[in-house]
């Protein structure tokens, strides 16, 4: 009758200690799994405020074209 509790009890210690290094290891592959969210995030805010600085370059060079075709419109008779 010892014996058998002292088994259960070795197999339910081994289990609990077991699923502790499962969950741990889960906890530590999201930990992983968000810093690499994190850093693709940062990139793509990076990539979004080049582009928006494109954009507006962009737009500046079309309001300058616009003017000078405006220009010469009033130019002409």
């Amino acid at each position: 009758m010892n014996r058998t509790k002292l088994v259960l009890g070795a197999v339910i210690l081994g289990s609990t200690l077991l699923a502790g290094c499962s969950s741990n290891a889960k906890i530590d592959q999201l930990s992983s799994d968000v810093q690499t969210l994190n850093a693709k995030v940062d990139q793509l805010s990076n990539d979004v405020n080049a582009m928006r600085s494109d954009v507006q370059a962009a737009k500046d060079d079309a309001a300058r074209a616009n003017q000078r075709l405006d220009n010469r419109g009033s130019l002409l008779p």
